[in-house]
Parts: C-alpha cells; sequence; structure tokens
C-alpha cells in the first residue's frame, strides 16, 4: 500500500459488527490484571491505534512519549555518561542544550558538509541527524550519512519531524531510530503535546519502553487520539502546504526586503532573512493571517524571528524568519507576507 493510504487506514479497530471507526480514548490509570497492562504509567489502549499506524509508517515499531524532547531523552538514556554525542551545529535547539546539558562529550557539525560530518563520526556513540536542520534549513544526504555512523560504530537517531514518513524514512537505510515531535505535522491541528519514535531493533525497543515507564514520559490518551486522528489528513495537508511553500519560496527570493531564502525543494517549511533583527520582528508581530507563534506543521501558517530565543546558537542570523506554511489559499499568504515585509 502506498503511505497515504496507510495514514488512513492504519491503526484503526477490527472490523467486527458494531466495533467502531476510530479506537476510542480510554481515560484509565488502572486495569483488571490478566491483559496487556496492570498501571497507566505502562501502557493505554489509547497509545496502541497512534503507535501503531506511526510504526507502519516508518516501517518499525513505534512509541509515543509526553513530547517531542522526551524522545530525545529516551535516546540520550541508551548512552553511559561520557559518550560522544554528534548533533548539527544548527539543529532544534531544545535537542541541544539537552545534549549539552548532560555528561557527554559534544561535536557540532553542518549536515551539508558530508565529509566534515564523517570525519566527526569516528568514535561516536551516538549520532544524531536532522535534514533540514532546524531552523537553518540545512540539508544533508542523509542515506550517506546514515551509512558512514554506522560504519564508525555509532546508534543513529534522526529527527524526521519536517519530512515526516510521507517524505521520508530513515530506518529503511539504517537508522536505529526515528524521532518525532508529533505537535507539529503529525498531528497537525496545534492542539496537542506529544513526541513519538520508531525503531526496527526490537531489544532498543525495550529499553525505550522502560525508559519511558520508569521515567513516566507517558502520553496522555487524548492526545494520542488526537494525533491518529491529525494523522489521517497529513498527506493532504502536507501536499497543500509544500505546494504553497514552493510558491512563497520563489516569490520571496525577487522580493527586494529578502536577503536570502533557504527552502529545500520540499516540505511546508521556507525560512529567508531579512536586513535586521528589528525588521524581522516587525514583520512577524504584524500580520493578519500568519500567526506569530513559535510551534509549526499546524493548518494555520506561523512565523517568528528565531533569535529570539537565547538558546539559538549566535551563528543563525539575526534577521532570520522560520515560517511554516500551513493550508491557507497561497495568494492570501503571500498578500499577508507583503504586507508585513512592507
Amino acid at each position: 500500500m502506498q503511505p497515504d493510504t496507510v495514514t488512513v487506514i492504519a491503526g484503526r479497530p477490527a472490523k467486527q459488527p458494531g466495533a467502531p471507526l476510530n479506537a476510542p480514548i480510554t481515560l484509565a490509570s488502572a486495569f483488571v490484571p490478566g491483559g496487556a497492562s496492570e498501571y497507566g504509567r505502562h501502557g493505554n489502549p489509547a497509545y496502541e491505534a497512534f503507535e501503531a499506524v506511526l510504526g507502519e509508517l516508518e516501517g518499525g515499531r513505534a512509541l509515543a512519549f509526553a513530547s517531542g524532547i522526551a524522545t530525545s531523552a529516551a535516546t540520550l538514556g541508551l548512552l553511559e555518561p561520557g559518550a560522544v554525542v554528534v548533533l548539527p551545529r544548527h539543529g532544534y535547539n531544545g535537542t541541544t542544550s539537552l545534549v549539552e546539558s548532560g555528561p557527554y562529550e559534544v561535536r557540532l557539525i553542518d549536515p551539508s558538509d558530508t565529509a566534515g560530518s564523517i570525519e566527526a563520526f569516528a568514535g561516536a556513540d551516538l549520532v544524531w541527524l536532522e535534514s533540514p536542520t532546524n531552523p537553518a534549513m540545512e540539508v544533508g544526504d542523509l542515506p550517506t550519512l546514515v551509512a558512514a555512523a554506522k560504519d564508525a560504530g555509532a546508534l543513529v537517531a534522526v529527527d524526521n519531524t519536517f519530512r515526516t514518513p510521507l517524505r521520508d524514512r530513515p530506518l529503511t537505510y539504517g537508522a536505529d531510530i526515528v524521532c518525532h515531535s508529533a505537535s507539529k505535522l503529525l498531528g497537525g491541528h496545534s492542539d496537542l503535546v506529544l513526541g513519538v519514535l520508531a525503531t526496527r531493533d526490537d531489544a532498543l525497543f525495550e529499553r525505550l519502553l522502560a525508559h519511558r515507564s520508569l521515567h513516566g514520559a507517558i502520553p496522555g490518551a487524548l492526545e494520542c487520539f488526537l494525533a491518529a486522528r491529525g494523522v489521517r489528513t497529513l498527506a493532504v495537508r502536507l501536499d497543500r502546504a509544500e505546494a504553497s511553500a514552493a510558491v512563497i519560496a520563489d516569490r520571496l527570493k525577487a522580493h527586494p526586503a529578502v536577503a536570502q531564502v533557504r527552502y529545500p525543494g520540499f516540505g511546508s517549511m521556507v525560512c529567508f532573512v531579512v536586513d535586521d533583527a528589528e525588521h524581522a520582528q516587525r514583520a512577524t508581530e504584524s500580520s493578519r493571517i500568519i500567526s506569530h507563534a513559535t510551534s509549526l506543521g499546524g493548518v494555520e501558517s506561523t512565523w517568528e524571528r528565531r533569535r529570539r530565543f537565547p538558546a539559538e546558537p549566535e551563528t543563525i542570523p539575526a534577521g532570520l524568519i522560520r515560517l511554516s506554511v500551513g493550508i491557507e489559499a497561497v495568494e492570501d499568504l503571500w498578500s499577508d507576507i507583503e504586507a508585513a515585509l512592507g
């Protein structure tokens, strides 16, 4: 089956007379002994629909977590103190801050520099990859980087939030773990905080499941229900947003106020740079249709100046605006952008 079909049909209840089409929300903290779980911290039937569809899409087994950063913490929990961790210099600052606050040796790479990245893999325990990076939109050759990291003996995790399994499936070319902030494109409606990871390695799966249970990084039943419902429309939402993002990126390249445009040719995320921080901040705060907000991947378009956060590296331009393109009419979005930039 095509991935678009999987988003719709996977994780449904068995087709029995009288059965619901959607997995119900199970609001329970304890269960009658003898089943899969006796206590809510160790599992809930509401997780299973979302995990089933994501596992099938990614080509592995999925685990839902309380947030995207909780999946990062679970992955880091596989390491010993002093482990060498390689990650993008301009990757998601939540993951970078988490790694740098831990007992690890950190090496930063530019994933678009294949040779330089591979050189940094020597002796690494974990290689964490993003492509495109968030927010710099640096694009790496993921299959080559994953293969090189595996050859170096490293555990490989890929943040697939921007691409989604409809645009890339890193487990199929050797990644050990794929992580998502399901709050973004998977959920798609800016109404939940949730993370999910997937792996093909059964031993890794059991260790990650144990981390989730022992550390209490469990998701809510309602959040899993909403995320599973959001995934059902992922294909049509992503296609629409991606088509609009391509149009907007092309027009931004010709705009006199824009110094640089970063769009990899796929996905719903566009970054562009204006002359200074003041101009970028004023523009993002003056839009009428595009929401000034920090998240991304929803049906509504959002944008922000990323350097307003202290955790962003100083090498991110002060005037960089990260735009998450939603499903609004592209001409309305462009009119809003033109007015805000002016």
